[in-house]
């Protein structure tokens, strides 16, 4: 038996309706189930079909973010400032960015670079023409190549004993220069010659460091191409810069020491360069020193902020010092660097030996009075020269400092040109001895500061392209009009003058009749010719190259200066008396000098021979006056 109960068999009828049944039942359900399947296909497919749509969409936006990305990244990189989101609209000019304390300075470019030649060419043009005939040999020149010669000829700073009243380094590249020359200091005709060939050579040098100079402390080439013209052009540069003198040599490395410190990038090569060229400059002439804390400023703003800052601060001044620690080596070696007993006395100079520090002491304790009375250097020497530079100059530079102090962080340039031009104009002005050609290293500071008071004028913004045109011709004819007006007009002296009988003729310094050197080669071929080499002269260190340097040689001519002052000189040659001595020569003004170096009564037995002596020879032009007088 099965433990299911078997069902009982249903009858014809039941079965008859259950199949009724079961067939109106299923149709509607098949129905139903085939409709709610073609349904649920079509809502797939219209999901799968939104879903698709959807991601397309993603797809879409996504790219259009990355795209939107990539545009706001680059517009980020080409903007100066990344924290702003809309670019500023510019105008199809945009000036370059341009910041000094950043290094930011616009290039040169095709213009510049004409202007750069023009004005290297100028240099060489109005420095060059003339040279060796204007203006007359001049003291200083012969002692300095004089210093050379001793240098080249016999390994010594001096000829005579040097008492550290310079540093040495400037005659020591007198010295450097000559060297290599195949006649040496006879390669143009005489030794100071020579010095003013290397000058000319130094002044196109520093026309160029200016220019750069000018351009990165302003951004502008009008700036720079102003300050090279008044640098070229000026009659008291001109005068002073063809002379061989250390003031052109300090300050072309006090302008190498500027532009380095002014190099897109400050890097240790040029930190340290910039600290060896003014070290340069300080032993080459030691009023350099007033420069200084304008560099120390302008080097504090580039190195702000920067990872080596530390170390930077302290290589430079290392650098300057170097060159500096080898003079003051140079004296302790030999025993001249502290005076005897540590007496720095003025009145009762160490008798023993020289000394560096009393020197100094000397110096810096030196009293000529004011430049501003009626006989000092401002109206006898400079302001006849060329009053329009000076007085422009120092306008300028108040103009400079007003707008440097302002805003000391976008102006830097002008505080720097401003400072540069007050520091060394404090030292002339401070009452110590001043010779007339220390103004030399003013002039390239008063033409900087000019040229970007200049630009500044000229500077606008103007919307209008016609008015932006209409500027920037303004900004080339304005400079371009005062040029001309400064080399036509009699009045400025720049190319031509008005004499002394009222007639207007080219300056003295293009004038190709003037020949002032001439008169001194007259005098020395009198003195070859009449006077024997073995005479004791007593002349002016102008001649001293000719008559020590060149066959026949005169071993005891020497200047009033040393003959007055040094012990070997004065007491061993001449003894002091005026029976001793044979010929005087007699330079442009000697008299007067010896006049004034006889405070104490040193030259007395000089000016005794120039009484009992007869005049031989004399040559009068204009003011100046030669003459060579034999004692009796």
């Amino acid at each position: 038996m099965s433990d299911n109960p078997t069902p009982s068999r249903p009858t014809a009828a039941d079965a008859e309706d259950r199949k009724t049944a079961a067939r109106k039942s299923t149709a509607p359900g098949r129905k139903a189930t085939a409709n709610k399947s073609t349904t649920t296909a079509k809502t797939t497919a219209t999901s799968k079909k939104t879903a698709a749509n959807k991601n397309a969409t993603t797809a879409k936006t996504t790219a259009t973010s990355k795209k939107t990305a990539a545009n706001k990244n680059a517009t980020a990189r080409t903007t100066p400032t990344a924290k702003s989101t809309k670019a500023p609209a510019r105008g199809p000019h945009r000036r370059p960015r341009f910041s000094v304390e950043r290094g930011w300075f616009p290039p040169l470019g095709s213009k510049g670079r004409i202007a750069l030649v023009a004005s290297l060419l100028t240099g060489l043009l109005t420095h060059g023409y003339h040279l060796f005939r204007y203006p007359l040999y001049l003291t200083d020149e012969g002692i300095y190549m004089q210093r050379a010669w001793s240098v080249l000829r016999e390994t010594s700073l001096s000829p005579y004993t040097y008492d550290y009243d310079h540093a040495p380094l400037g005659w020591i590249t007198l010295a450097g220069w000559a060297f290599p020359l195949p006649k040496q200091f006879e390669t143009f005709g005489n030794a100071i010659n020579t010095g003013r060939f290397l000058m000319l050579l130094v002044h196109v040098g520093s026309v160029y460091l200016l220019f750069e100079i000018a351009r990165r402390l302003s951004g502008s080439v009008l700036a720079a191409t102003v300050t090279s013209f008044l640098f070229n052009v000026s009659p008291i540069a001109v005068y002073f810069q063809r002379q061989v003198l250390l003031d052109n040599l300090m300050i072309f490395w006090l302008l190498l020491s500027l532009f380095m410190l002014l190099r897109r990038e400050v890097t240790i090569r040029s930190v340290f360069g910039g600290g060896v060229a003014l070290g340069i400059a300080l032993i080459t002439k030691e009023n350099a020193i007033f420069f200084v804390p304008t560099f120390m400023y302008l080097l504090y703003r580039r190195i702000k902020g920067s990872p080596s800052h530390r170390f930077t601060r302290a290589l430079w001044p290392f650098a300057a010092l170097s060159p500096i620690g080898a003079y003051v080596t140079y004296a302790l070696l030999k025993n001249e660097l502290l005076p005897s007993g540590f007496d720095f006395d003025l009145n009762n100079p160490p008798a023993d030996h020289v000394s560096l520090l009393y020197t100094l002491w000397w110096q810096l304790n030196r009293n000529q009075g004011t430049l501003f009375s009626h006989t000092g250097l401002l109206q006898t020497s400079w302001l006849v020269r060329d009053k329009l530079l000076l007085i422009a100059g120092v306008c300028a530079m108040v103009i400079c400092l007003w707008v440097g102090v302002r805003d000391r962080k976008r102006n830097l340039g002008f505080l720097v040109a401003g400072t540069l031009a007050f520091g060394y104009a404090f030292y002339l002005v401070r009452g110590s001895v001043v010779l007339d050609f220390y103004v030399t290293p003013l002039i390239p500071m008063f033409a900087l500061n000019i040229g970007m008071v200049a630009d500044r004028l000229l500077k606008g913004s103007f919307t209008n392209r016609f008015m932006r045109g209409a500027h920037s011709a303004t900004r080339v004819a304005v400079p371009s009009f005062v040029a001309i007006l400064l080399l036509a007009s009699p009045a400025s002296g720049y190319l031509v003058h008005t004499n002394t009988e009222g007639h207007t003729q080219i300056a003295d310094q293009y004038q190709s009749k003037i020949n002032l050197t001439g008169m001194q080669h007259a005098q020395i071929a009198w003195v070859r010719k009449h006077v024997p080499p073995n005479s004791r002269i007593i002349m002016d260190d102008d001649l001293w190259g000719e008559l020590h340097d060149v066959r026949p040689f005169y071993p005891y001519a020497h200047s009033h200066w040393n003959a007055s002052s040094d012990p070997d000189v004065r007491d061993k040659l001449f003894r002091k008396k005026w029976q001793y001595v044979d010929y005087i020569i007699m330079s442009n003004k000697m008299r007067r000098s010896m006049m004034l170096n006889n405070g104490d009564g040193r030259e007395n037995w000089i000016l005794q021979a120039l009484r009992n002596s007869t005049r031989v020879w004399s040559e009068t032009r204009g003011n100046i006056k030669l003459e060579i007088y034999r004692v009796q």
